[in-house]
């Protein structure tokens, strides 16, 4: 039996707006007054209907089909000085609710954050659409098609870069990790450590407990006494810790 993911996309996939569509019917019937205070023959105010809210939801199987949807709009150049590096944003077929269009906003937003590798004057950013070079491709994929394009295929739970691949596991998109509360702060930090290894960077460790943990620290896996942290630099700082990585087992696919 295919297992199939159901989660809500939108403000990062799991948080509900406040003030719904109930406490609009109950500030209408408020506002209507009691019964009694209408003036005679007046029938009573009728409810404002209120538009359904739903959103899309993403659903994934576990290998989808290999084929890959690639996002169509050029961004500008982020970053001040350094090297251009140019990229693409595709999503996989098979994973459905999920706009290839908006996916590579959030990608490009996140990559563009003064905090990340753009920042610091070494490195420069373009999204680039489906034609013309690029330097790398932002992919977000089914598990197994992770482990395939990984060369990894007995991990279907974390992400990874494989040469001008940034493989990122619509898993961990959707669900994140219990070490990070927050969903979009996930989000944003397994996009920069990804990208981290098209740059360059390998693993690092916590460089002191309690602080924030180096964005190059495999965090999916464990923090190891820092606190999570989805950004290349800290306070204006490129943030980093020894090199190495922990002996973290890679947990059971979701």
């Amino acid at each position: 039996m295919a297992l199939v993911v159901v989660v809500g996309l939108a403000a990062g996939g799991y948080a509900a707006r406040r003030g719904g569509p109930e406490l609009l019917i109950a500030a209408v019937a408020r506002s209507a007054g009691p019964a009694s205070a209408r003036p005679s023959g007046t029938p009573p105010r009728a409810p404002i209907p209120v538009p359904s809210r739903t959103t899309p939801a993403l659903t994934y199987p576990p290998r989808g089909t290999g084929s890959f949807r690639t996002a169509t709009a050029r961004g500008t150049v982020a970053g001040r000085s350094g090297q251009l590096l140019r990229y693409r944003v595709a999503v996989e077929e098979g994973i459905e609710g999920v706009d290839v269009e908006r996916f590579g906003r959030e990608v490009a937003v996140t990559l563009a954050d003064p905090r990340g590798w753009t920042g610091g004057g070494e490195w420069r950013l373009q999204r680039v659409g489906p034609d013309g070079p690029a330097d790398f491709t932002v992919l977000l994929t089914t598990p197994v098609t992770r482990g395939e394009l990984c060369a990894d295929t007995t991990d279907h739970y974390t992400s990874c870069r494989n040469g001008d691949d940034v493989v990122i596991n619509v898993a961990r998109w959707v669900h994140g990790v219990p070490q990070f509360p927050d969903l979009d702060h996930y989000r944003q930090y397994l996009l920069n450590h990804e990208v981290g290894h098209r740059l360059g960077r390998n693993h690092e460790l916590c460089p002191q407990a309690g602080g924030p943990a180096p964005v190059m620290q495999q965090q999916t896996l464990g923090l190891h006494g820092c606190a999570p942290n989805a950004w290349p630099e800290v306070d204006g700082v490129l943030h980093s810790g020894p090199p190495g990585q922990y002996d973290d087992p890679i947990p059971a696919e979701d």
